[in-house]
């Protein structure tokens, strides 16, 4: 067991005191290191060899005074010597090491003088002697100490991944597999990080692997099998005649070597593998990163993208800090000062528990345990402040990891979650033990993290914690598509509805939000779920959100509006996401999180109130509306063929057709929808609506065409379509305008500011991927394409990825359009609409996506676009909009007098429609 810091310091003490007249390398310098290592309370024989031989770029032999393989190499000279040229020296032995072998840390020394490289941070550490007790601690990688950084993404995360890949593989190929696998390599995890972190001796189990099993690895596992039931049998009720290498291993428990598992069988490969992940330092591997990626290493597709799946410490802070941690800390320098409120706060928080119902590894609930554990660590240093430290830190230490729960459906990260939780709590113990100078390490393990291996939405949550018992409910539930679900997931979400109308369609996230209202009813119990943001936008806010407002009574406390999911990861999925806090009671402070930029930061917002669309505004859910709100003209869907493309033509096929018979040109027309609209491509189809028989009749390249139409609709599953088998000429669904129109694409990316819409003659057929407007003008336009409109856009309509997914049922008929604008207001938002179409016409080579790209937007383009927006704002009102939150207040606001009847029967005067140029 190591020292505590204060014994180490009692020692260098006196090291200080023998050693001040010694001067001489060749009489004292292996007993003067021989008593350096014992300050530490390290047998330099267990881990360092005197005089170790290497070749040196000359290829002449050099002898290092003492080398700790992979930890320090030292170099030892008489008093007063050339210290520079000591540092040179032991850099050049460096050349003769393997990769494995190159040292941390190089020390010199000249018995008084001692200087100190950090070779991984380019650091030097000079003091004398006398001064050995104030710098002990810079020695702490001798006893496993290390200085621990969490980063988005760190490469030992992904290395010690690979590695363990590796090793899976290779006992895999033997047909050792399934859960027995997945049990043996969590405990190798756990081996290879406790004797990089002080839970066992350094290396204990790289030497026990190299020392005590042969080369060919045909003696490894059952040299494991002995290891595991040592480290869970209890020193005195081990075999009095136990290898004495077996006996050093401390008593872990904890369950975690409990199983009899079936023997493994290795080879020199699978030896040499382990050996491998040995190598590396497992001390600078995060809990709440590597669980993640250690789980996909059992999927070799997953592992193709390793790292690029797991929620990154900067999204579970995004979090966590406003559900809970914020105000702890907030209430804490609110009482540092006051010794008597210390140790209520203290017990409080040590008293929390958090479930995370869908944990996967644990990262929610090891960010979470770290965050609470640095905050006693604050607690302890304000409970300090003479400086005296404390008789027993263990006793000081209330928080442990039971008050982690967590549901998970697969077993491997479940067994994950419960190994990170005890790692990440020896990290932080190590840390109370650097502050404190009294070494903490909590073994046999007696506590753990309730982990569940279960389906979330088929367990009783109140049988993993009482509601009595919990305070927070978070993490982030599967992101799983209505479209993409199975049948038995749907089944899940519409029971958890209780079969409302339309539960069918929502995401599976939802099932983890109607379960979380329905568990903490008349409970101080507060959420927080990361989930796509489809339940926020579209038709899911409706079904989900009129549950979890009108029977649940869920109040949001605060909100990350959209941002893209990012862990800097390659291969890094494209997901966006919003976080949502809400509890079953209501309170004042309210935030919400908005992104200028989804990629980029967020700036915090206070709010009155975050409805559903996740604004400042009433609780307004906005639900499909058959006819417009306002009176405008209505919008309808394009015309869908249902044909498996036989009524549909390339260019290459119109050619050809119209090569064959010239007539044919009579039943060709330009087939539009929002791909084609926006990039400017060209397509066609057949339309034969009032064409007659004879004219059909006589042309058999249509009636092979038609013949293929009818056979494809009658195969078709669905009765309706087969009996438009009857009528293979015509589109099923035919909604063409009959005057031209506006055409509005369905699906529109949302890097532009507008979605790109514009005007068509009513000879061009338009597609079901896109809406028409007949029957309207120039101030139709204007508004449709104005910022305004945009902005009750980008917050009502669903998504297709992070695509805008206009919807005319949903967007267009309940959009509030201007109240009663004046005749001038509607000239003047003509004339700017018209000076966008004006602008448009000065590129005629270039495609919407060209213009309206925000990288190659024309300023002619863009200043006829601020005109227009200017003069749409000044119908709404005289005042400027100052951000788009502000202007989606507004909205919801009019939305709402209008929905209440105080709509004037007058909403838009009628214009004449304008000329288009």
């Amino acid at each position: 067991m190591a020292l505590s810091w204060n014994e180490i310091k009692d020692r260098a003490l006196q090291f200080s005191k023998e050693w001040a007249d010694t001067s001489n390398e060749e009489a004292d310098a292996k007993p003067f290191l021989v008593e350096f290592f014992n300050v530490f309370g390290i047998t330099r024989k267990r881990v360092s060899t005197f005089e170790h031989k290497v070749k040196k770029l000359d290829d002449r032999d050099g002898y290092i005074d003492l080398l700790w393989k992979g930890t320090i190499l030292i170099e030892m000279k008489s008093r007063g010597k050339n210290l520079d040229k000591a540092y040179q020296q032991a850099i050049d032995y460096t050349h003769g090491l393997k990769q494995h072998e190159l040292p941390k840390y190089i020390l010199i020394c000249d018995f008084e003088n001692f200087r100190l490289y950090d070779l991984e941070e380019s650091k030097t550490i000079e003091f004398q002697l006398k001064d050995l007790v104030q710098n002990v601690q810079h020695f702490g990688y001798l006893l496993g100490y290390q200085k621990k950084l969490y980063k988005e993404q760190d490469p030992a995360n992904i290395r010690a991944a690979e590695l363990m890949g590796k090793l899976h593989d290779r006992l895999e190929e033997i047909g050792y597999t399934g859960h027995p696998l997945e049990v043996y390599l969590v405990r190798i995890l756990f081996l290879l990080f406790a004797e990089d972190t002080t839970i066992f001796n350094k290396d204990q189990f790289q030497e026990y692997v190299e020392q005590r099993t042969a080369i060919d690895g045909s003696d490894l596992a059952g040299k494991l099998q002995e290891l595991f039931q040592v480290l869970n049998t209890a020193e005195d009720k081990r075999f009095k005649n136990l290898d004495e290498q077996l006996a050093d291993f401390p008593y872990v428990n904890g369950k975690l070597f409990e199983e009899i598992l079936p023997t493994a069988s290795f080879d020199t490969k699978m030896r040499q593998a382990l050996l491998d992940c040995c190598i590396l330092d497992w001390s600078k591997i995060s809990p709440a990163i590597f669980g993640s990626m250690f789980q996909s290493v059992m999927n070799p597709k997953e592992r193709r993208n390793l790292g690029a799946h797991y929620t990154s410490e900067k999204n579970i802070l995004k979090l966590i800090k406003p559900l809970f941690l914020d105000e702890l800390w907030a209430e804490f320098e609110s009482i540092k000062t006051n010794k008597n409120k210390l140790p209520a706060f203290h017990k409080k928080v040590s008293e929390l528990k958090f479930l995370d119902p869908a944990c996967g590894c644990g990262n929610f609930l090891v960010i979470t345990y770290r965050e609470l554990r640095l905050l006693e660590m604050e607690i302890l240093r304000a409970s300090n402040t003479s400086g005296q430290g404390f008789l027993n830190i263990g006793e000081i230490i209330w928080l442990n990891v039971d008050m982690m729960y967590g549901i998970e459906y697969e077993e491997f990260p479940a067994r994950i979650a419960e190994v990170a939780m005890w790692l990440i709590d020896h990290q932080m113990n190590m840390q109370i033990s650097n502050e404190f100078g009294q070494y903490f390490v909590r073994l046999p393990l007696t506590k753990s993290a309730k982990i569940v291996h279960g389906d979330a939405l088929e367990t009783e949550w109140e049988s993993v914690v009482a509601t009595s018992d919990l305070n927070y409910i978070l993490g982030n539930p599967p992101f799983i598509g209505a479209n993409i679900m199975t049948q038995l997931q749907r089944n899940q979400i519409v029971k958890e509805l209780d079969n409302c109308k339309g539960s069918g369609t929502l995401d599976y996230v939802s099932g983890w939000y109607i379960k979380a209202a329905k568990y903490i009813q008349n409970t101080d119990i507060k959420v927080a779920f990361v989930s796509t943001n489809s339940i926020v936008q579209g038709e899911q806010t409706n079904i989900l959100w009129g549950q979890m407002l009108n029977i649940y009574d869920i109040k949001i406390h605060f909100a990350h509006r959209t941002f893209k999911w990012s862990n800097e990861a390659k291969g890094n999925a494209a997901v966006f996401c919003v976080i949502i806090g809400f509890a079953n009671f209501d309170i004042v402070k309210k935030s919400i999180f908005e992104y200028e930029d989804i990629k980029g930061e967020a700036h915090e917002i206070k709010a009155n109130n975050i409805n559903p669309y996740l604004v400042d505004a009433t609780n307004i859910i906005i639900g499909r509306r058959s006819k417009p709100l306002c009176k405008v003209p209505e919008m309808i869907k394009g015309s869908s063929p249902t044909d498996g493309g036989f009524l549909l033509l390339s260019d290459d096929d119109k050619c050809n057709l119209v090569n064959e018979d010239k007539d044919n040109i009579n039943f060709i027309k330009r087939y539009v929808g929002s791909f084609e609209f926006i990039n400017n491509k060209s397509r066609w189809c057949l339309w034969l609506k009032n064409v007659s028989p004879q004219e059909i009749k006589i042309n058999k390249k249509l009636l092979i065409r038609l013949d293929s139409v009818k056979n494809f609709r009658l195969k078709s599953t669905k009765a309706a379509t087969r009996r438009w088998a009857d009528l293979p000429s015509l589109f099923i669904e035919e909604r063409q305008p009959t005057d031209d129109y506006i055409i509005i694409p369905r699906v529109s990316s949302e890097n532009r500011k507008y979605i790109p819409i514009g005007y068509l003659k009513s000879d061009n057929i338009i597609s079901d991927s896109a809406f028409a407007l007949e029957k309207s003008t120039l101030f139709h336009f204007g508004i449709l394409t104005s910022v305004m409109h945009m902005s009750w856009t980008s917050i009502v309509c669903g998504r297709l990825k992070s695509d805008y997914r206009y919807s005319n049922t949903i967007v267009y008929n309940n959009f509030p359009w201007p109240e009663n604008p004046t005749e001038k207001q509607i000239a003047n938002i003509e004339a700017a609409a018209q000076k966008v179409l004006d602008a448009r016409l000065q590129f005629p080579t270039s495609s919407l996506a060209d213009l309206y790209d925000p990288l190659t937007m024309p300023p002619a383009l863009v200043k006829a676009h601020n005109e227009l927006d200017k003069m749409v704002d000044l119908a709404y009102r005289p005042q400027a909009f100052a951000s788009e939150a502000n202007r989606m207040v507004f909205l919801f606001e009019l939305y709402e007098k209008y929905t209440k009847d105080l709509f004037s029967k007058e909403k838009v005067k009628k214009t004449k429609k304008k000329e288009i140029k």
